[in-house]
């Protein structure tokens, strides 16, 4: 960040501040408060007292320094836990205002910018989390990740766009970051022997979910800038200011029809390609990792080997993504000395510790054990939900953490069910569409009375080629979730099958099951 934008970003502030106090004093609401703060990536608390500062920290790239300063943010403010969010990102939340600028002021200064970050802007970007490390990945593409969030950063003050933009990257088909289901999605393929990028444009997760229009011809890596100025020019040119809910690029395919809509982005692309010549292109140099190596012969689901022989990743997943501060400053202390070591936020709300020798490897494993879940469930992702986010209309944290109590106190601890994703509200932060297992929250009248209860959503999937919205099943109340999920389980183990290929064999027992849940 230069210096220039950090002055411009630090002035912002004490404008803010001064809307932030005129909602505190009920001069303004809460929707004309989220107009100016969304932009500030801080949002208030469903009490209208406290607050949450979300740190664009790109696609979840966090070396020791970065994350020496995030710990000592934690600390200052007496913050006992941070939240890493399905989008790469870090939320600070529960603080007052003025702590709230504060931050904002620190981030800034550090070189981390909250601008952005939420609003009608370009997000978080996300990518494959073990980009650069991962065996059998096409390529590298953080450099271009970056490459991307430097030019969304030199116009951040400036964007006019009419809702929010999520960009993402993946290195291979998995596609664990879904680049098939959101605004602007790259996807790392070979060309013979060339590097390329297919190009995925209008999907969207979220109430009335698309899957992305692929364009028909492979892109030079060095071209991605020129696409993110095709998909924002178009956004301003196409999108709906008028009506919120249909501001998002997913709607301007259905409008237009896919070809309409394609050619019209082509049209946009060519532009940007005229108007900037060469100037955006991306030559990255790509950093090599010549970290000597060391093997170890410790099996275990949390170790991933790296391309790079002798090096390792661990992975990491606090229940619901809520990473306490004292674990922390446990893995700062531990990995401070160690050469090249950085953490990489997933998509899952979990981490991976990337570039680990054997003997480190062993040393992290055994040191994140109390921090990590243990399961696919206890890997269960959820959005922050009731009672912090102002959106959110269920409980979603508690919910998932009744789920892992009633198995734990069932002593369930086979590995039984796929990872569930539960969202608070139709929104989509856990990307519950996508998942085996998803559920959304909704309020719901049962027996003449308003209940919780969230929506079931089962066989998603997001693998390139595959990208299938979940289907909606029913609803069922908060209350009888983990005894619908158990008596689902013991029906795996008693197959010794997953889920996925126990219901396709077994769907009237599904149904069966089911149906005396749903209300």
């Amino acid at each position: 960040m230069n210096s220039e934008l950090k002055k411009t970003l630090i002035n912002e502030i004490d404008e803010f501040k001064e809307i932030a106090y005129k909602f505190l004093s009920g001069e303004i609401n809460r929707a004309q408060f989220k107009k100016a703060s969304g932009k500030m990536g801080v949002y208030s608390h469903r009490d209208g007292k406290s607050f949450m500062v979300r740190l664009r920290t790109t696609a979840g790239v966090i070396p020791v320094k970065k994350l020496e300063f995030i710990h000592n943010l934690a600390k200052k403010y007496d913050l006992h836990k941070i939240h890493i969010t399905t989008r790469q990102a870090i939320q600070l939340h529960g603080v007052n205002i003025d702590d709230a600028c504060e931050i904002l002021k620190e981030a800034i200064e550090f070189g981390i910018c909250t601008r952005g970050v939420g609003g009608d802007n370009p997000g978080n970007i996300a990518m494959s989390a073990l980009s650069g490390v991962k065996v059998g990945e096409v390529f590298d593409i953080v450099p271009y990740v970056f490459a991307i969030d430097d030019n969304i950063k030199r116009q951040v003050t400036s964007y006019n766009l009419p809702r929010k933009l999520k960009i993402n990257l993946s290195n291979d088909t998995k596609d664990r970051v879904h680049v098939t289901a959101v605004d602007l999605g790259f996807l790392a393929v070979k060309d013979g022997e060339k590097n390329k990028f297919k190009v995925f444009i209008g999907g969207g997760i979220g109430r009335n979910p698309r899957v992305a229009v692929e364009l028909e011809k492979l892109i030079n890596p060095e071209d991605v800038v020129y696409h993110l100025e095709a998909i924002t020019n178009l956004f301003m040119a196409e999108g709906d200011y008028n009506n919120h809910g249909k501001a998002r690029i997913r709607y301007i395919v259905e409008r237009m029809g896919e070809e309409a809509f394609t050619k019209c982005y082509m049209k946009h692309l060519s532009e940007a390609f005229e108007k900037f010549g060469d100037s955006l292109k991306v030559y990255p140099t790509i950093k090599e990792i010549l970290k000597a190596g060391i093997k170890t012969d410790i099996k275990s689901f949390r170790l991933t080997e790296q391309k790079q022989e002798g090096l390792y990743s661990v992975y990491v997943k606090p229940i619901g993504g809520q990473f306490k501060t004292c674990d922390i400053e446990k893995i700062l202390k531990a990995i401070k000395e160690m050469e090249d070591v950085e953490l990489r936020l997933a998509s899952t709300e979990g981490y991976y510790i990337i570039n680990l020798n054997g003997k480190e490897a062993e040393k992290m494993l055994e040191l994140t054990e109390s921090m990590t879940g243990k399961t696919r469930l206890e890997d269960s992702v959820s959005c922050i939900g009731v009672p912090v986010c102002q959106m959110g209309v269920m409980p979603s944290q508690t919910l998932l953490n009744e789920i892992i109590t009633y198995f734990r106190e069932s002593n369930i601890t086979d590995d039984l069910l796929p990872r569930l994703a539960i969202s608070g509200c139709p929104n989509s932060c856990s990307i519950h569409e996508l998942a085996p297992i998803g559920f959304a929250g909704k309020f719901k009248r049962v027996n003449g009375t308003m209940q919780n209860t969230f929506e079931l959503h089962i066989r998603g999937k997001f693998a390139i080629g595959q990208t299938k919205f979940g289907t909606y099943v029913g609803d069922i109340l908060q209350a009888r979730i983990p005894e619908y999920l158990m008596e689902i389980a013991k029906e795996l183990k008693k197959e010794n099958m997953e889920f996925e290929p126990w219901f396709i064999a077994n769907q009237e027992k599904f149904q069966t099951i089911t149906s005396s849940y749903l209300v």
